[in-house]
């Protein structure tokens, strides 16, 4: 049958919501064609057309003008542009964020009833093509995805574009396009969904340790504690706690190394303790101990894996001036070495007279890491000895000494101090000494030397480390490691001519024709003093004697030499346990007539026994706390002294 309009009845078929995914293929697209043609052959002929075509239809066949009958089309002028309004930028951004929130929504909640762009579900249709006619149905004009405008146009006889015969390809065209999407899927629920995407092959096993070691740095464990697992399974037998990650792992749970090495960590820094060993232990004296000692072999080694630490020696003929450095960072915290070192020591003569404040000064400019263990002064002789804060938990009580070398000994301005004490299993012995002064005095000069090696009275009461190897008649063999510094006051055996013309000559690192006439490279070589001891290579300026605040050598009329009075030397009982790493002048330091010296050195430090009397973390907490407060003062001082300075620039055009 044929409708009033001319079409006939099957052109409404329609893509029902109700098809699975099978049924859009082509198998159900053959069979609406072959009953489409069915249909038409067994109408009769079409009514007349009874009004005039068109004459844009003229390129269709003339059969198609005679036989069809179509509403006149009216042309309609284009409608006018919708203005509207600008969106700002905040409105785009959401809309975008909107459409994109909206969008997610649909993919992922099943029960959703619209798209964002409906592309799946409602396909805006395509304008009519000349000399077709658009459905007019109602079921057609709704549902464009299960219909096709081009697929619903008919012709009685079967001749036309739009006839019947077209419709089963068209239909086929459509089925094959979404097929491929709904997977036999269908449309559940009203909505189609995406089917699941699977891989052409299997994808590769997950490991279990998706650790990122180039990202996660924090709280990673420290090398040296790497294996303090199975040294713990054997030392202690303690195989797994509470935050090993052997619980982890074993499930089968999905694990990351790194962070199973922090809880480790956590449980590694301090080495656990049998209850038996905290029953015997005095922290004060100790006792014999094969392991677990403080001073023992397993602590030297968590905290100095190589077993050597850094030493830092210095020291400064002050010349009694009031005045201190503004800054003490060249001096102490050179530039050259990437770390800080584990100790410092400083020795002065002719110290200012408030020796409080330098102490205080040294403090600040170390920093909140190192503590004052002791100081001691004999006159204006001043010794310091910080040491990194961690680390005064296994030093021995500390002890010194003074010796005057002078006949009047209530002048103390010659003589020599001495502080020592033991840390883990070396014996430690540092003396600062001012020698007696004079170009031509050596002999004097190696007296101060014998008096002091024979008068200081150290060690008192910590024991000596290997007494066989030592000898009543010199402090310096009752101690592993000795360090002798200060003002010994060897001149250069040359005239002030000659030495400025070699210094105006050689570069600053090469001294090596000053030190041939070294007064004491020359007695060190004799063997007549300093027996034993060593110094390392100089490529520094004499450190004596300058004009106060300027890089000049003496300019009074008394035309004082240059000399190297100022050194730094050391000895051992055992070879190559002192390592020179840097030798070396401050000569950013004018307030003195003499440059402050220092040297660096790597000590090799061997385990003890807690049968010594311990200093039980003592420390000068009164200092610590007024150098840290003045850092901080300083700091907060600098900071708002650059506030100022951009806040008061004025901007000048030229």
């Amino acid at each position: 049958m044929s409708t009033p309009n001319g079409f006939p009845q099957h052109s409404r078929v329609c893509l029902t919501r109700s098809m699975e995914g099978g049924a859009v293929q082509d198998l159900q697209a053959k069979k609406a064609g072959k009953a489409a043609k069915k249909e038409a052959g067994s109408d009769g002929a079409p009514q007349k057309i009874g009004t005039p075509i068109s004459e844009t239809l003229k390129l269709l066949p003339e059969e198609l003008k005679a036989n069809m009958k179509i509403k006149s089309i009216t042309p309609r002028p284009p409608r006018k542009p919708r203005l509207e309004r600008a969106a700002s930028l905040d409105e785009k951004s959401w809309r975008k964020w909107r459409r994109f929130r909206t969008s997610q929504e649909s993919l992922t909640d099943p029960n959703e009833t619209s798209s964002s762009n409906g592309s799946l579900q409602e396909a805006s249709p395509s304008p009519p093509s000349r000399g077709r006619a658009s459905p007019c149905h109602p079921c057609c004009q709704q549902e464009s995805l299960h219909s096709s405008p081009d697929a619903l146009e008919a012709s009685p006889g079967g001749k036309s574009r739009g006839g019947a015969s077209d419709l089963g390809k068209r239909a086929s065209e459509i089925s094959s396009a979404f097929g491929g999407l709904l997977r036999g899927k269908g449309f559940a629920g009203g909505k189609p969904r995406l089917s699941q995407i699977m891989p052409a092959r299997p994808l590769p096993p997950m490991e279990l340790n998706v650790a990122s070691h180039s990202l996660r740095t924090a709280n990673r464990i420290d090398s040296d504690c790497l294996d303090y697992r199975h040294y713990s399974q054997h030392k202690f037998g303690r195989v797994s706690s509470s935050l090993s990650d052997s619980r982890l792992q074993g499930n089968g749970t999905l694990g990351d190394s790194c962070s199973t090495d922090s809880m480790k960590s956590t449980f590694s820094v301090l080495t656990p303790i049998r209850a038996k060993d905290v029953r015997s232990r005095s922290y004060l004296e100790g006792s014999l101990l094969a392991s677990g000692a403080l001073m023992g072999a397993e602590e030297l080694s968590r905290y100095f894996p190589n077993r050597s630490m850094g030493i830092f020696v210095a020291t400064w003929n002050m010349q009694g001036q009031k005045e201190l450095p503004g800054n003490l960072d060249d001096f102490l915290l050179p530039t050259d070495p990437d770390f800080a070192q584990d100790m410092y020591v400083i020795g002065v003569q002719e110290g200012c007279p408030d020796r409080r404040e330098w102490e205080i000064r040294l403090q600040e400019t170390l920093g909140p890491h190192y503590v004052l263990l002791h100081s001691a002064a004999h006159g204006v002789l001043y010794m310091s000895v910080f040491i990194r804060r961690d680390l005064i938990w296994f030093c021995s009580e500390v002890e010194y000494a003074t010796v005057t070398t002078r006949i009047v000994s209530q002048i103390k301005t010659k003589g020599a101090l001495g502080i020592s004490f033991t840390f883990f299993g070396t014996s430690f012995l540092f003396i600062t000494s001012h020698f007696t002064s004079g170009d031509s005095k050596v002999n004097e000069r190696k007296l101060d030397y014998n008096k002091t090696i024979q008068a200081l009275t150290l060690p008192k009461n910590v024991p000596d480390t290997n007494p066989y190897r030592s000898s009543s008649s010199d402090v310096t063999t009752r101690f592993d490691e000795v360090f002798w510094f200060g003002d010994f006051n060897f001149r250069l055996n040359k005239d002030r001519e000659t030495v400025d013309s070699i210094l105006s000559q050689n570069p600053d690192t090469d001294v090596s024709k000053l030190l041939v006439y070294d007064q004491l490279t020359s007695e060190m070589s004799r063997g007549s003093i300093f027996k034993g001891f060593q110094e390392a290579d100089i490529h520094f300026r004499p450190s004596y004697k300058f004009d106060i605040g300027k890089d000049s050598y003496d300019t009074t009329s008394k035309q004082r030499t240059p000399s190297y009075t100022d050194r730094v030397v050391f000895r051992s009982r055992y070879k190559d346990d002192i390592q020179a790493v840097k030798y070396s002048s401050c000569p950013v330091i004018k307030t003195s007539d003499h440059r402050p010296v220092f040297a660096l050195f790597r000590v090799k430090v061997r385990p003890g026994r807690d049968n010594i009397p311990l200093a039980a973390g003592l420390f000068d907490r009164d200092l610590y706390l007024i150098g840290i407060r003045r850092r901080a003062t300083r700091e907060l001082l600098r900071r708002r002294e650059q506030k100022d300075q951009r806040s008061s620039s004025i901007c000048s055009i030229s």
